[in-house]
């Protein structure tokens, strides 16, 4: 079975603690949201545990193995990231970069097997991005890139996947599609999310992130509690139950320092990281 262990993960970027002792855990076919406010530490803990940045102390392991003992192709084959701000420089066809997911699956002189284009054709229209396939990604909109790099992932076969924002830039229709296409895929997922209720409609649990510590996690009907958010978020919030899911759903509505709350707003997107 499949298992995501980052073990009290600490990291330093210019002598600043920005993680510090985060302990987290995802197992096979489980999809783990981590949530908390704008620096908060959620992108620089993802890093660590995909490789782009080595934690200053703690491990992370991945299916058992130490993920910074393994090689860059052997972790690629196991781990696959989507990331917030997609690369502004890519001067490749919308099909050549999903093609790269491949890459770890191949020799360094290998081309691309019959079914390994089967995998890149079913990525590219599992995401609705099979008409995009012939555009240059730098021609994109945001959304569409996000669309693309995560079909590249899929295309990867990873037993892990880590999504950094993975409904940035995209509007509620789409972002549904995406959360729902994640969930059927059965595999491990990691995903930092800014949107409480996307969290908790899609997440089976979720780690809090404030100030680089992991101050709660659980069931999202257990921890996105008035309280937390107030205390996290600096906002109060009204719970109640989605009348056709049945997950918790969150309104907001800014807290008043005279004691009187201000009438709850819905603000599903409001931008939290």
């Amino acid at each position: 079975m499949m298992r995501l262990d980052a073990d009290a993960v600490t990291a330093v970027i210019d002598g600043h603690t920005i993680v510090s002792r985060a302990s987290l855990q995802v197992d096979d076919g489980e999809m783990v949201g981590l949530v908390g406010p704008n620096g908060s530490g959620k992108s620089t803990l993802l890093r660590c545990i995909y490789r782009a940045l080595r934690p200053y102390a703690g491990t992370v392991t991945v299916d058992g193995d130490d993920v910074w003992r393994l090689s860059a192709r052997a972790a690629a084959r196991r781990t696959a990231v989507v990331v917030q701000e997609p690369a502004s420089d890519f001067d490749f066809a919308v099909r050549d970069v999903v093609t790269m997911g491949r890459t770890p699956h191949l020799g360094l002189l290998d081309r691309p097997s019959a079914r390994d284009e089967d995998l890149i054709d079913r990525s590219l229209i599992q995401v609705g991005a099979a008409h995009l396939a012939d555009r240059r990604f730098a021609s994109l909109s945001g959304g569409e890139k996000q669309r693309v790099l995560l079909a590249r992932a899929l295309a990867q076969q990873p037993r892990l996947l880590v999504l950094d924002e993975p409904t940035n830039h995209l509007d509620v229709g789409h972002q549904l599609d995406v959360l729902e296409l994640v969930r059927a895929q059965a595999t491990a997922t990691l995903a930092a999310l800014h949107d409480l209720n996307l969290a908790a409609a899609y997440c089976d649990r979720v780690y809090v992130l404030r100030a680089g510590e992991i101050i709660a996690a659980g069931a999202p009907d257990q921890v996105l509690t008035p309280e937390l958010i107030e205390a996290v978020f600096e906002v109060g919030a009204v719970r109640t139950d989605h009348p056709t899911t049945g997950t918790p759903q969150l309104f907001f509505h800014p807290l008043d320092p005279t004691g009187t709350q201000a009438r709850p707003t819905p603000l599903t997107g409001r931008n939290t990281r």
